[in-house]
């Protein structure tokens, strides 16, 4: 079975590298050169920029990529699992579906699942972790197909971002909310509710909506003891390490899985973004 993944799941390149994983990388504009996420770009890079006043843009993964791949996996009759980004954030689970519909005109029994995620960075990035999992140890197909699904529309995402202007920029906040929100330390708490961003409440300073974050987190997670939390950072690894410390203390959670936040969701959210990610029931 081969899976399929793209750069916003956050993971880094030795995993799709050591796990036979495709990956369709998205792409990031930075200072006029264009970089493929995960592949050519180090997202330190792009943060560093970032601090420098720079303001990166970002565009989805190649059509021609897909079509490329979707038509070696017909080629091959494999079976493929295409675990998507947010079509809410990103048109790239659009552009897979449109081109795996072409493949099929050619190749009819074309053997690929595409899962519209409604997740970013490490939410997504667990899924894919998961669907790796199930295919090694040799689960069927269709079973990889549903329960990853099933733990899509389960995954939950809470997080706060060091500063507003980078939300404002891509229109997340308003511009007047970001300056505000900046003289006087406030810190959203954001959540992902099918597929788009949604502020759920403002906290004033930073220790404080982490705080706030883990208590959201035993509302509603639960029991965690058999739970895995992910945690992305952005170019803070210090503070994420202080975080997990902070979750270990309070919810006991079976096993962590960090990364830092990728080069295309990073230059949205900026430096110092912490992110949360874990599944609100079991299956």
């Amino acid at each position: 079975m081969k899976i399929f993944a793209d750069s916003g799941s956050d993971l880094p390149k030795e995993f799709f590298e050591q796990h036979n994983v495709e990956i369709f990388p998205l792409r990031v504009d930075l200072n006029n050169s264009v970089y493929l996420d995960t592949v050519e770009i180090d997202p330190k890079k792009v943060y560093d920029a970032m601090r420098q006043g720079v303001v990166p843009k970002t565009s989805q993964a190649s059509p021609e990529l897909f079509l490329q791949h979707f038509e070696e996996l017909a080629k091959s009759k494999e079976e493929g699992l295409y675990i998507a980004f947010s079509s809410n954030l990103s048109g790239t689970y659009n552009t897979a579906v449109m081109i795996a519909s072409q493949v099929r005109e050619q190749y009819p029994d074309l053997k690929l699942k595409i899962i519209d995620s409604k997740c970013a960075s490490l939410g997504c990035g667990l899924l894919v972790k998961e669907a790796v999992r199930l295919r090694d140890e040799g689960v069927p197909y269709l079973e990889v197909f549903e329960k990853v699904d099933y733990l899509a529309q389960h995954m939950t995402h809470l997080f706060t971002v060091e500063n507003l202007d980078y939300l404002a920029a891509g229109g997340r906040v308003s511009k007047s909310s970001a300056f505000i929100g900046g003289l006087l330390s406030i810190k959203p708490i954001l959540h992902v509710e099918d597929g788009k961003l949604i502020p759920l409440e403002k906290v004033r300073g930073r220790k404080k909506a982490i705080n706030r974050i883990i208590e959201i987190m035993h509302e509603r997670g639960g029991d965690f003891s058999n739970k895995v939390v992910g945690i992305s950072h952005g170019d803070d690894l210090e503070f994420a390490n202080e975080v997990k410390s902070l979750i270990q203390e309070k919810l006991q959670p079976k096993s962590f899985e960090m990364t830092m936040v990728g080069a295309v969701i990073g230059a949205h959210a900026g430096p110092g973004t912490i992110a949360i990610f874990f599944t609100d029931k079991d299956y």
